[in-house]
């Protein structure tokens, strides 16, 4: 059986345009440049001063002096590039990120995001979310559709914001959600799941939009 993390990868990559500038989360997010088709060109950025990130490294291709912003070993592609702090965030803040994928700890009907602390718990730091998530053109969630039966989808966040707003799409594994003025579209569905299993996953109230053309 597939992973879920890989599933929600993969579809994720489904959304990568040609000549895109797309910047991975940490954890989940970073399985997409996994599957990128073989038709399109797409430059993966990392905040710590990378661009042309290539696939997870195997043993052969195993740097211990390259990481992601995470910390963890990436490869760089024939054409990447390294650069400085200022560098890289006058990329993203310059607006010049046309997709940023990100994991979140909570994701709400107005598109608010809550993804980097968790009050009373040790924060390991938000990194560049909160300068991705205003500087990217586009955000996508990819993301479990639950923490251990727990609802992720909210009406509204109970963690600290990171963002306000910010949110387009939600990939799951359940559903593709997307974020509008209206409400949460769900506007495709994964093999096997109804639109009521997913409402029940969900706190936010979730508006079909499967059936519309």
């Amino acid at each position: 059986m597939e992973n879920v993390k890989e599933f929600i990868a993969k579809r994720v990559a489904q959304e990568l345009e040609d000549g895109f500038v797309v910047n991975l989360g940490i954890g989940l997010p970073t399985m997409v440049s996994n599957y990128l088709p073989s038709d399109k060109d797409i430059l993966f950025q990392s905040e710590n001063g990378l661009i042309g990130l290539g696939p997870s490294p195997t043993e052969e291709t195993f740097d211990p002096y390259i990481s992601n912003a995470g910390g963890a070993p990436v490869t760089i592609l024939e054409g990447g590039a390294f650069f400085d702090s200022s560098l890289s965030f006058g990329i993203i803040r310059g607006g010049h990120v046309d997709l940023t994928v990100l994991g979140a700890l909570q994701v709400d009907e107005k598109g608010n995001i809550a993804n980097y602390m968790i009050p009373g718990k040790m924060v390991p730091g938000m990194g560049g979310a909160m300068d991705l998530l205003t500087g990217a053109q586009k955000v996508i969630v990819a993301m479990e559709h639950t923490n251990k039966g727990r609802h992720k989808i909210l009406k509204e966040c109970t963690l600290p914001l990171t963002a306000k707003g910010a949110v387009d799409l939600i990939v799951t594994e359940l559903a593709v959600i997307e974020v509008t003025e209206q409400g949460l579209h769900v506007i495709e569905l994964s093999p096997g799941v109804t639109f009521e299993q997913v409402q029940e996953a969900t706190e936010a109230t979730l508006i079909d939009a499967t059936q519309i053309s």
